[in-house]
């Protein structure tokens, strides 16, 4: 029998007050277009929430993005929440303005990829096509 491959499922989320979410909404419609199914939480989600969504929604990546300079705190407040969830299996990623010299304090904390601004859609979707592959 040909079992039918069950779809990469991502949740994208907006912590914290930045009310700009048209980068994410891009990153929403080029994931679904490479063929995954995208949750998008909205604007100002607290790390809670986002934790809680992918759990109840059990999702293999989170994508954070995060435009007004909050990201280490918020980004690894989800990290941690989700493994405090028993979800430390599940992938963040980021992306927004993140300057360079914060990129491995997240990584080390637990964001497995930061996308800077200007990073084309179609890498952001390869990276998470190849790192499911990886599951």
């Amino acid at each position: 029998m040909n079992e039918k491959k069950r779809k990469i499922r991502v949740l994208i989320a907006k912590p914290g007050l930045d009310g700009h979410d048209r980068g994410a909404k891009v990153v929403v419609r080029a994931l679904r277009d490479a063929g995954m199914e995208v949750i998008y939480t909205g604007i100002r989600q607290t790390p809670e929430a986002i934790a809680s969504a992918a759990v109840q929604e059990g999702v293999d990546f989170v994508g954070l993005s995060c435009l007004s300079g909050a990201h280490n705190n918020l980004f690894t407040r989800v990290v941690r929440l989700l493994r405090k969830k028993g979800a430390g299996d599940i992938i963040v990623f980021a992306g927004g303005i993140i300057p360079a010299p914060d990129i491995p304090k997240l990584k080390k904390a637990g964001v497995r990829e930061i996308f800077p601004p200007g990073t084309s859609t179609r890498d952001i979707a390869q990276w998470v096509l190849q790192t499911a592959k990886e599951l």
